[in-house]
C-alpha cells in the first residue's frame, strides 16, 4: 500500500488507515523511540500516543512542505522527547506546577531563541551531507556511537572523532 493510501485513509477517518501505518511505518517509528526510551512498556505507550496524534493531526500533513516520512520521523521524536521528559520529571513536575507559569519566556527571549535556532540551523546545513547527517543522527534522533557506526559501517571511535571534528567545525562557524 502506498503512503498516499495511507494518508487518504486516514483523512477520511479510516481505522484500517491505522493497521496500515503500524503495518508500514511501524518500524520507522520503532527505530525513532527505541534510542530515546529504555523502558519497553513506556515505548508501548510512546508508540501508542504517536499513532493518536498522527491520526489527530493528519490534516496538518502537507506534502509540499516536506515528506511522509520525515512528518511521521518528527512528531515520534518529539513526542518521545516529551514522553521521558515527563517521566523523567514527573514528581518534581508536581511539587513545582504553580510556579510553571511564572517561567514563561518573554516575547524578546522568544525572539533571541528564534534567532539562535536560526543561525544554529544555517551552521548545522552549511556541513557536507554525510556530516549533518551524522549529527542529527547522533544529537536529534538521539542514537548510541554504537548503533551508528554499526549502521554505517564505521568503528565507534571514527564516529567519535568524526562527530568531534563536526563539532568544532560548528563552533568555528557559530563563533
Amino acid at each position: 500500500m502506498s503512503e498516499q493510501e495511507i494518508v487518504n485513509m486516514l483523512r477520511a477517518r479510516d481505522e484500517k488507515g491505522i493497521e496500515e501505518l503500524l503495518k508500514h511505518y511501524g518500524p520507522l517509528i520503532k527505530y525513532i523511540v527505541s534510542p530515546i526510551m529504555s523502558d519497553e512498556q513506556d515505548k508501548e505507550d510512546c508508540i501508542s500516543e504517536i499513532t493518536m496524534r498522527i491520526w489527530e493531526k493528519i490534516e496538518l500533513y502537507d506534502s509540499g512542505r516536506g515528506t511522509w516520512n520525515a512528518w511521521i520521523t518528527t512528531i515520534a521524536r518529539n513526542l518521545a522527547l516529551n514522553h521521558a521528559r515527563k517521566k523523567k520529571y514527573s514528581e518534581s513536575l508536581d511539587e513545582m506546577s504553580e510556579d510553571i507559569a511564572a517561567l514563561e519566556p518573554t516575547p524578546e527571549e522568544l525572539i533571541l531563541k528564534k534567532e539562535r535556532q536560526r543561525v544554529i540551523s544555517e551552521a548545522v546545513n552549511g556541513l557536507l551531507p554525510k556530516d549533518k547527517l551524522l549529527f542529527y543522527r547522533k544529537y536529534y534522533y538521539m542514537q548510541s556511537t554504537a548503533q551508528i557506526a554499526s549502521e554505517l559501517g564505521m568503528t565507534e571511535r571514527a564516529v567519535e572523532g568524526k562527530l568531534y571534528r563536526i563539532k568544532k567545525q560548528l563552533r568555528k562557524r557559530l563563533g
